[in-house]
């Protein structure tokens, strides 16, 4: 059994500087570092920024969140924030303040995406973490964050296929999916 300082990762995390082509989490301790995004993930997230309105919502992206009680720092592909509210500046959101995460399944990501930060975002009690998987063709909306740690889950989910509308009650839109592109020649997995 290895001790781990997870303090002194996130101080490691925190003060150390990363090549920017990859991007780079902290996940419950251990430092992910994955290369930039397929175009087709690209064209999915600049889709969904264009349909949540700016007047009501921050889209930020590339926005590192801070969950402290996870020692995590992940960096969401859409962090979906009232507007008014959360800090104006500095490198971390605060998951407190946050309405919604979106994460694109890229051909990588797929266990992280629907398990580890499936568990992360519920832990940190964020109301709605949406995954968008090219692999499948589908929108996974999990909502009702329950738990604590590992175990922590969201009670509710829906799933749509693309080209079906996904409703998104806690940011009061239907996201149009009939753009979204899925992944060429990846196979299928297991989850959700």
């Amino acid at each position: 059994m290895t001790a781990v300082d997870e303090r002194g990762v996130a101080e490691f995390f925190e003060n150390f500087e990363f090549p920017e082509e990859f991007k780079v989490e902290l996940l419950r301790g251990e430092i992910v570092m994955t290369a930039g995004p397929d175009v087709a993930h690209n064209d999915i997230l600049e889709a969904v920024v264009d349909q949540i309105p700016r007047r009501n919502w921050r889209r930020l992206q590339t926005q590192d969140v801070a969950i402290l009680e996870e020692t995590s720092q992940p960096q969401p592909d859409l962090v979906v924030i009232e507007r008014g509210t959360g800090p104006g500046h500095g490198r971390l959101m605060p998951s407190e303040v946050i309405t919604m995460l979106v994460e694109v399944v890229s051909k990588t990501s797929v266990e992280r995406d629907y398990v580890v930060k499936r568990s992360i975002y519920a832990a940190a009690k964020v109301p709605a973490y949406l995954i968008i998987d090219p692999v499948m063709a589908q929108c996974v909306l999990l909502t009702e964050p329950t738990g604590q740690g590992e175990d922590a889950d969201y009670q509710r989910q829906r799933i749509t296929k693309f080209g079906d509308l996904t409703p998104l009650e806690p940011i009061g839109i239907e996201l149009d999916t009939a753009e979204f592109a899925a992944y060429e020649k990846v196979r299928p997995h297991r989850y959700p």
